[in-house]
């Protein structure tokens, strides 16, 4: 199954990072927006054929934190990588505190 998905945990409450608004630019230039849901995820954030190229996803983290009333460092996180359509699926977890954040290529 090809596209991407995303996951966002708050790291400083222990909870998942509901209500985080993501925007994702395609190669082609297209844009796709999601929000996380209660459990932190977005599960169709591209749901189409996938191209070879780099995406780049945008996390609105400064609202997310205004919102818990968390201070932040940080109003947006953007992750740039490299898709392949031939490697599938693509999972991008997003790791937050109001400091730091981590990420990586999930499954």
């Amino acid at each position: 199954m090809a596209g991407i998905s995303t996951h966002v945990l708050d790291a400083a409450l222990g909870t998942p990072a509901a209500g985080v608004g993501v925007t994702l630019t395609a190669p082609d230039g297209s844009v796709h927006t999601g929000t996380t849901d209660s459990d932190g995820r977005v599960g169709d954030l591209y749901s189409g054929a996938l191209a070879v190229g780099t995406y780049t996803a945008v996390f609105a983290v400064g609202d997310y934190h205004v919102s818990t009333g968390q201070d932040s460092f940080f109003p947006e996180i953007t992750i740039a990588f490299t898709a392949d359509p031939e490697r599938g699926h693509y999972h991008v977890p997003l790791l937050l505190s109001p400091y730091s954040y981590s990420t990586y290529r999930g499954s």
